[in-house]
């Protein structure tokens, strides 16, 4: 989760979130990682067997799974933090921490059993060092954007998050190693919520209920552990032998922090770097290159860019027509096929590889005269008594630029529309997202899980905290409800679909493309685990 601009292929999604999984994704803020300091330290220049190296674009937002909401972090903490259960590489959910589960009272009671695990800091893992972390997420000291998003179905959540219950009731420790968790009503999508890292397990002995900022509290069970984290510089990982899954087969990983994307691909090509996802304004460069294009290959990404609408910022935004002027004057395919090669139009908001993506959906049509006419309908004709609108997108994203600035002339030469564009720091973007500062800006959400109700109901229902774009709208809210506890796939796909087509058609966001991300794997590298999200923690990968 987690919303996002401009997820990584190395996040699962989540972002997750995303998400990301969203999914996105704190209020991000730059944080410095106290105790870890800035500036470089570890030698870059030499990639040596047993150290998988590869760079991050951005500095280093949190350690704390409950407080992560960007698009770079999660990769990394879920090579350090792990919960219940997981994703595999044929994106199924799989056991993780629970080696099994059992599901009763009509799908309601989720009774999880604990496999022998430890933490980095030798302690055994207990069913309550996850009911107090999920409290711990949830309580207003760290005060998590999105714990509540994900853990809310769970009874007595909303209660103990606004201070007015001591514990969580529907979290009960059964014993040492059982787990019981009620929900509210059926909620076929729950095991996906427990993919996302806010619900990761964290150890009482080296954590406190303040945020994870330091790498001695930064204390998981995952295959990996933080060794030394410099927030704007790099972050260095050592192998936990003592793993459940077995000890991983390299010694390290190293994520140097490289904001600019040439200086990234000069550093894959001198051999610097194991795994590059680039920009696609460098896919001819890299196609062009007969050392380079075996190595590359296209992942399909369950994520979608979009353009943020926010009613709440700009005015004019709150009239349905206006909105659907502005998707109607924009020629999303041809901005993709000709910006941003590779990737895949969207006419609809569910990606590929969502249960009840609708494949043959066309959602709003390319019709500049029509969206004149809806505008002037609206009492701004050829754009007069439209205020000043600022479009923002994410710094250091070439992809991100050219799609804001093509869009932004589409706007000014088909409405006359008064838009600038402007260029946001990572964590200032989010951060004015998550204060609902934008009147308008190029975001992406990827999947958290593989549900439609992480692209929908999530997002978009008007109760939701993440509702950013400030749409409301009765039928798509009970559409939504309905298929969320519905049990039967079919019937609750179908109802998805027609919320899908509500939020399309009223222009509640803009969609422009789904992700297809390319990436460049040097040959160095096997045993590289992936799935539909991205790349999996790094249990198996092996350095030559």
């Amino acid at each position: 989760m987690i919303e996002r601009s401009e997820p990584l292929p190395f996040t699962p999604v989540r972002g997750r979130g995303r998400g990301g999984r969203a999914r996105l994704l704190l209020g991000v803020i730059a944080v410095l990682i106290v105790g870890c300091g800035k500036g470089s330290f570890n030698d870059r220049k030499v990639t040596a067997a047993g150290v998988l190296t590869y760079p991050l674009d951005n500095k280093v937002t949190t350690l704390d799974p409950g407080k992560v909401q960007d698009s770079i972090m999660p990769e990394i903490l879920n090579n350090v933090y792990e919960g219940l259960v997981a994703y595999n590489e044929q994106n199924e959910i799989v056991p993780q921490l629970a080696e099994k589960w059992d599901v009763t009272d009509g799908g309601k009671t989720y009774v999880f059993h604990i496999r022998n695990a430890k933490f980095h800091d030798g302690k055994t893992v207990t069913a309550d060092d996850f009911r107090w972390t999920w409290e711990r997420n949830l309580g207003k000291t760290l005060a998590s954007p999105v714990a509540a998003d994900y853990l809310g179905a769970i009874v007595g959540v909303k209660e103990f998050a606004d201070g007015k219950a001591k514990s969580i009731a529907g979290v009960k420790v059964l014993d040492e190693h059982t787990l019981s968790v009620t929900l509210d009503k059926p909620r076929p999508y729950f095991l996906g919520n427990l993919t996302y890292p806010c619900t990761f397990v964290l150890s009482r002995t080296s954590t406190t209920d303040k945020e994870v900022r330091n790498v001695k509290e930064a204390v998981g069970t995952g295959p990996f552990k933080f060794t030394k984290v410099a927030e704007d510089a790099q972050v260095d990982l050592s192998a936990f032998d003592d793993y459940w899954g077995g000890k991983p087969k390299i010694a390290r990983i190293v994520r140097p922090v490289v904001t600019d994307p040439a200086t990234r691909l000069s550093g894959y090509k001198s051999g610097l770097y194991d795994l590059y996802a680039f920009p696609r304004s460098d896919l001819a460069n890299v196609q062009n290159d007969p050392v380079l294009k075996p190595q590359m290959k296209f992942e399909p990404r369950p994520s979608i860019f979009y353009f943020l609408m926010n009613q709440a910022e700009y005015a004019p935004f709150k009239d349905e027509r206006v909105r659907k002027a502005f998707s109607m004057a924009l020629n999303r395919k041809q901005i993709v096929e000709e910006l941003l090669t590779g990737q895949n139009p969207a006419n609809g908001l569910v990606p590929p590889g969502i249960p009840g993506y609708q494949k043959d959906y066309q959602g709003l049509p390319y019709d500049p005269k029509a969206a004149r006419a809806l505008l002037a309908e609206a009492g701004y004709p050829d754009g007069k008594g439209l205020p000043p609108l600022e479009l923002d997108y994410r710094a250091n994203r070439p992809d991100s630029r050219l799609a804001s600035e093509a869009a932004a002339t589409a706007w000014q030469r088909e409405l006359n529309a008064p838009i600038t564009t402007k260029a946001l720091e990572l964590g200032a973007l989010l951060d004015r997202r998550n204060k609902n500062l934008l009147q308008m800006a190029l975001m992406s959400w990827g999947a958290d899980y593989l549900d439609p109700q992480n692209f929908l109901s999530l997002l978009m229902t008007s109760t939701s905290k993440l509702n950013h774009d400030g749409f409301h709208d009765a039928e798509f809210d009970r559409l939504c409800a309905e298929a969320d506890v519905d049990g039967n796939p079919a019937h609750r796909a179908a109802l998805y679909q027609q919320a899908e087509r509500i939020a399309v058609e009223k222009a509640a966001r803009l969609p422009i493309y789904f992700e297809m991300q390319p990436i460049l794997i040097s040959p160095r590298i096997k045993g590289l685990r992936e799935n539909l999200f991205g790349i999996l923690p790094h249990t198996k990968i092996e350095v030559n």
